[in-house]
């Protein structure tokens, strides 16, 4: 099904094959389409170092507030190039009264001061508006969410955290180390039933764990692209994310041509494939024909299975998962359960959600539609909700009565939203195992507090088998075989959906507009620059495989909280380490003498910065939610020490608030553990990879080495003064 080549490939004849196959073409990197893309958009002039500007940028109400605000506190004036600001992650209040909407308001108003393109709430999703009003053959992206990802449509995009945005819109540039280009070769076609879904957790599967395409670009190619639809492809390439790869673009088609026609944008279209004798520095083969219904079990979108092997044996595979899951969440066995929805053999599930920019496409909508027809979801506790991606989708939806349909077979449509995606909707019930086509299921993502006693279960499916699933009463069950009709009436686009609604203010910016700001929107606190030295004591240390954003500062109701950064830095850690705050805190304001004391036990001369840090085996996994790393730093964070970092985006989060992300593959730490690292400035000027450091503990100090990943020159200044924002406002009065 998946097949890992772990060699340099060579494209030729429209398939991959080794070098030595192919030494007539002289095999170059500078013939994948990666290549052409990631050239006309660089400002370096140099290929291995590159400086990309990007065509289009956008955010969702999580993010754009903070980057707004940092970007104006650094010297913002318009911005200068497409932002668009959609309202689809806080569109539900789910705590805190009137402060969504609030942030809502302030987004208009900064789209007109600015001259940005604002969608308000419950128009679209993010990724949804994207694909279909900006993304095209050859543009770049950038977006202040993980699953910025429009590769299928030829445009390489890249989620990242919201500072690198700010980069963008004071006219800086993202900087980056060429990338690798991996190969993903699509051959075969998809039997009835496999959904985009299905192929994706195939390929996640294959390589998330031993990080084979961690950070690199995935370039598909292949001759099986062509049977596949052009949502069929979208669905396939937002997953890309859970592989932890950078980006994804794709070859494009007359299918591609089309995709764009019914948006007006047909002369946006060109097509794209990889030069003869393109060089891959790797590649994936997946056999489309081979390619079944899969499941992700809880906790992670790479815990995969073949859905018909849980349902064969599900008191084995479940029962692993539930004992994974019990170390995971740090619980006593049987206190978190998965193999009591087993029933007479069956696996019961409670709930099927089929939502945002993975499963909300019109394609995955109808589909369901299709198989749900004639039948129904019954009146026991599974339930099924699903919405649709964007207004556009949703009319099309309704005008050719596939709406209607799934509301006569019990399921329940909602508006364009991203809640299930992060736990700000439809939160199963305690003990529940909800069943999902969207992005993500680590654990407390979906909602629930394991602290206060609430435990749910997410599985990652597709729309298909989790149709199948809600007409056979909640029983778990493949779409594969399954008798039902495979065509659905053709998508038609209306732009009276967005024309209504949305405001495009781009290239006419309103100076004079006043930004309107609700209580709930606070300055971004004062950030000191490094001193000479430095010591950090670990106020939470954290040995899970993976750590990611979510565990750092949970989803759901507290991002309500993304405008105040104070107030939302409270809940850092606060559902993995309850007590990370209070000893970060008393850190922070110099009560805690432990770390006081360890500078003067180490004999280091010169000032001396005293922070927090948190200790994690693989952090940064997932979102890329600044706040993962913001947080922290209001809490008094300088620095992260980990054995890897699990992306390149969460890194980046790190430097941009002034915090160093510091390896150590040796060193056992534990809680309350203070290093001391004399002459930090210097370490961090000279660009050094290694700096020897004390480990103080018990009284007594013992060297121990830390490395760090080489910096730019831009990232080291941004160290040294604190933050991004500190760097531009030094950066002034420098010139």
């Amino acid at each position: 099904m998946v097949k890992l080549i772990n060699q340099p490939t060579v494209y030729k004849n429209g398939t991959l094959c080794s070098p030595e196959e192919s030494a007539s073409l002289s095999p170059s990197k500078k013939g994948t389409m990666a290549y052409s893309v990631l050239t006309a958009h660089n400002t370096s002039g140099n290929d291995a170092a590159l400086r990309l500007r990007f065509d289009a940028m956008a955010s969702h109400d999580i993010t754009y507030v903070g980057i707004i605000q940092s970007a104006r506190a650094s010297g913002l004036e318009e911005f200068p190039l497409p932002y668009v600001l959609t309202n689809c992650h806080n569109s539900l209040c789910a705590v805190g009264g009137t402060i969504n909407e609030d942030d809502h308001v302030f987004g208009l108003s900064a789209a007109k001061k600015y001259g940005g393109i604002y969608v308000p709430a419950n128009i679209a999703v993010i990724h949804s508006y994207m694909r279909e009003m900006f993304a095209a053959p050859g543009k770049m992206i950038l977006g202040s969410d993980s699953h910025t990802r429009y590769g299928a449509l030829g445009t390489m995009a890249i989620g990242e955290g919201g500072p690198e945005l700010v980069k963008q819109l004071l006219k800086r540039t993202y900087d980056i180390a060429y990338p690798k280009v991996i190969a993903v070769e699509l051959k075969g076609k998809v039997r009835k039933g496999v959904g985009p879904q299905d192929v994706a957790l195939a390929l996640i599967g294959a390589v998330f764990a031993n990080g084979f395409v961690k950070n690199a670009v995935l370039e598909f190619v292949g001759e099986g692209i062509s049977a596949l639809p052009v949502e069929y492809r979208n669905g396939i390439d937002v997953m890309t994310t859970e592989s932890a790869c950078l980006s994804s673009v794709w070859c494009t088609d007359e299918k591609v041509r089309q995709y764009l026609a019914l948006f007006g944008r047909e002369k946006e279209y060109k097509p794209m494939v990889p030069q003869e004798g393109a060089l891959y520095d790797a590649a994936v083969v997946i056999d489309l024909s081979l390619v079944e219904p899969m499941i992700a079990l809880p906790f992670h979108p790479s815990n995969v299975y073949k859905l018909a092997d849980v349902i064969a044996n599900p008191e084995e595979i479940l029962g692993k998962a539930e004992e994974e899951g019990c170390k995971l969440l740090g619980l006593e066995r049987g206190k978190y359960r998965l193999t009591d929805k087993i029933k007479d053999g069956k696996v019961m599930v409670s709930q099927g959600v089929i939502a945002g920019c993975a499963g909300g496409t019109y394609d995955n909508i109808a589909t369901a539609a299709n198989i749900l027809k004639g039948k129904n979801t019954g009146d026991g506790a599974f339930n099924l909700t699903v919405y649709p991606g964007s207004q556009p989708a949703n009319l099309a939806l309704v005008k050719n009565g596939y709406t209607a349909s799934l509301i006569e077979s019990g399921a329940v449509i909602k508006p364009c939203f991203c809640g299930p995606c992060f736990g700000a909707g439809d939160v199963p019930c305690n003990n529940g195992f909800s069943v999902r086509h969207t992005t993500r299921n680590f654990e407390r993502r979906e909602g629930s507090k394991p602290a206060e006693g609430q435990v749910a279960s997410v599985a990652l499916m597709d729309a298909r088998s989790i149709a199948a699933t809600a007409a056979n009463g909640g029983v778990l069950t493949s779409a594969l075989g399954l008798d039902y009709e495979e065509d659905f009436r053709p998508f038609e686009y209306s732009p009276a959906a967005y024309m209504s609604r949305v405001y495009n203010g781009f290239g006419n910016p309103q100076p004079e507009t006043e930004l309107v700001y609700g209580p709930n929107i606070t300055d971004i606190p004062a950030i000191e620059p490094l001193k000479d030295n430095l010591v950090i004591k670990l106020c939470s240390v954290i040995y899970d495989p993976v750590t990611t954003t979510d565990e750092l500062i949970p989803s759901g109701e507290t991002s309500s909280y993304r405008s105040n950064p104070l107030r939302l830095a409270k809940f850092a850690l606060s559902r993995k380490d309850p007590g990370y705050v209070e000893r970060s805190v008393a850190v922070r304001d110099g009560k805690d003498s432990d770390a006081l004391n360890a500078a003067k036990l180490c004999g280091v001369k010169g000032s001396v910065s005293v922070c927090s840090a948190v200790f994690a085996v693989k952090p940064g996994d997932g979102s890329a939610r600044e706040q993962a790393a913001s947080c922290q730093r209001f809490l008094g964070g300088g620095a992260n020490i980990a054995r890897e970092y699990a992306t390149k985006r969460y890194r980046s989060n790190l430097i941009n608030w002034g915090m160093l992300p510091l390896l150590d593959g040796e060193t056992e730490y534990r809680l309350g553990d203070t290093v001391v690292i004399p002459d930090v400035r210097k370490f961090v000027e000279s660009g050094a990879d290694s700096v020897q450091a004390y480990l103080v503990r018990d009284g007594k100090a013992e060297s121990v080495t830390l490395r760090m990943d080489a910096l730019t020159d831009t990232e080291k200044q941004i160290v040294l003064d604190g933050c991004l924002i500190n760097y531009y406002k030094h950066n002034a009065a420098r010139r």
